[in-house]
């Protein structure tokens, strides 16, 4: 635990691509409206698959902020990426010129990487040779090049990277982040998570596993996070990306502060690769850790936002760790899952429901776990069903695991004017 955690760092800027919408009004209406974005696939042939329907992002044009010869040269989960980006440095305000750009980070989180790219690079190979394979291959299939567009795009030239943490990708790049500035090695960090799975080859691999819902004949239905009939997750792919800045920066340029990111846990199960510790021990650690460091109490906390996948296992042990933590107080601690209506942007999906849980804190309004039909005695948790709940709070949690015992936590803070530094800032 950080005990001196130094510079206190805010997020002045935001902006998101989704399956239910673009940029974070539209996003948050449908969200705080309760409205699903799960259709059936128009990416790729389906018909053979187990899973005909995803969260996709439709009406999305690259080229309205990237180059066109660029968005060729880029798979999918880079355009997401470069577009959040750009939109979030716009909305905090932010002239890239006037900036020390050594000082401006970028941390851009993905599971999957360029996943597109490699099926249409192994049916190139199948079907027209090896020589017919484009010298973007590589470039554009790599996890990390999300980060690295961003940065060219912007002319970021401080610290730059991009975990790959499977679903905790993002909420990893935001804590780090988080990281980066309390030591003071940059004022600035572009983070966030950018994810393109909707593709065959991820479609059928989860299928392999058992993991998607298969519910074809009700895609809006099939996301139901704690509901006892859940079957599965349900695909989905965007980009979420937030500018964390110090308070000190902020302050000096008259940036508005949209919240405080105050604290960050992160744990490893050590347990198995796709299934949760027993007890939910290695979440319930991360949550703990974020509260300590935030110098909360659990009582403080207002509103999780949970990983909730709409899978059975995930969600036993997630109430499970939710219980450790919060313990008697937690029948009455509002919980939910926007997975119910974005489906599970994998990667992308911490940095997706930063957003969601800032816009709640911001808004005083909580948003539904939509599908919400049948309750499930292993998961007894306020899952604010089905219809969002006006309720202000003043600190939220936004939880992520992945595949291989990952689990992290996020704590955001009401912060009001930035000319009332709060104690021990820097």
């Amino acid at each position: 635990m950080i005990t001196d955690r130094g510079h206190r760092v805010v997020v002045t800027g935001m902006d998101i691509v989704s399956p239910v919408g673009h940029g974070v009004s539209a996003t948050w209406d449908a969200i705080s409206g309760g409205v699903s974005g799960i259709t059936n696939v128009t990416r790729c042939e389906t018909d053979d698959l187990e899973t005909r329907f995803a969260g996709e992002v439709s009406g999305f044009d690259p080229e309205t902020r990237i180059e066109r010869k660029l968005v060729r040269r880029m798979d999918r989960f880079s355009w997401y990426a470069v577009g959040t980006a750009l939109g979030a440095v716009e909305d905090a305000g932010l002239t890239m010129a006037d900036l020390d750009q050594t000082r401006v980070a970028v941390i851009i989180g993905t599971a999957m990487g360029g996943i597109e790219t490699i099926e249409a690079g192994a049916m190139t190979i199948h079907q027209k040779g090896p020589r017919r394979l484009s010298p973007f291959f590589v470039p554009m299939l790599l996890p990390n090049m999300a980060a690295g567009n961003v940065a060219i795009a912007l002319g970021a030239q401080g610290s730059n990277f991009a975990p790959t943490s499977a679903c905790a990708s993002s909420a990893h790049a935001l804590g780090e982040a988080m990281r980066l500035i309390q030591r003071g090695d940059a004022d600035v960090v572009i983070a966030g998570g950018s994810e393109a799975p909707i593709a065959r080859l991820a479609i059928a691999g989860f299928n392999a596993m058992g993991a998607l819902s298969t519910r074809n004949d009700d895609p809006t239905g099939a996301s139901r996070p704690f509901d006892l009939d859940r079957d599965g997750f349900v695909m989905g792919e965007g980009a979420a990306t937030l500018v964390l800045e110090s308070f000190a920066h902020a302050r000096s340029r008259g940036a508005r502060p949209l919240a405080e990111l105050a604290g960050y846990g992160s744990t490893d199960d050590a347990n198995h690769i796709v299934q949760p510790a027993p007890g939910g021990v290695g979440a319930a650690r991360a949550m703990s850790l974020a509260l300590a460091d935030a110098g909360l109490a659990p009582n403080q906390i207002g509103y999780v936002n949970a990983h909730g996948t709409s899978t059975r296992l995930n969600e036993e042990l997630e109430t499970l760790a939710l219980r450790r933590v919060f313990d008697e107080r937690l029948p009455a601690l509002p919980v939910s899952s926007t997975k119910s209506m974005t489906g599970h942007l994998l990667g992308a999906a911490g940095a997706v429901e930063a957003v969601i849980s800032i816009k709640a804190m911001e808004t005083g309004c909580l948003p539904p776990t939509i599908n919400y039909q049948t309750p499930d005695p292993a998961c007894d948790l306020d899952v604010i069903p089905n219809q969002a709940r006006k309720l202000a709070v003043d600190a939220v949690m936004s939880n992520s695991l992945g595949f291989g015992g990952h689990n992290v936590s996020l704590i955001f803070t009401r912060l009001g004017s930035l000319d009332d530094e709060p104690a021990g800032s820097a």
